[in-house]
C-alpha cells in the first residue's frame, strides 16, 4: 500500500476580489519627506537634523563651517 505524505492547507471559500485586495493595501504607499526651514539660514532641512548649510541644530552651532 502506498503511503502519501500530503499536508492539507486551509483554502479560501471564495476568490478575493480586486477591490478587496486594493482596499486592504491602501496604506502600502510611499509618503513624501517632511521638510522645514533652518532657523538661522533659511535652508530647506529635514526635521531633527543638522543643517548642512550652516551646521546648526536648534539654534546651536554643532558643526563648524568655514565661511567663504
Amino acid at each position: 500500500m502506498l503511503k502519501l505524505d500530503i499536508q492539507l492547507f486551509a483554502v479560501p471559500f471564495r476568490k478575493t476580489s480586486k477591490t478587496s485586495k486594493r482596499t486592504r493595501r491602501t496604506h502600502y504607499k510611499i509618503s513624501e519627506n517632511n521638510v522645514t526651514k533652518c532657523s538661522k539660514c533659511g535652508a530647506v532641512v529635514r526635521p531633527h537634523r543638522v543643517c548642512k548649510e550652516c551646521g546648526t541644530y536648534k539654534g546651536k552651532e554643532v558643526i563648524k563651517k568655514e565661511e567663504e
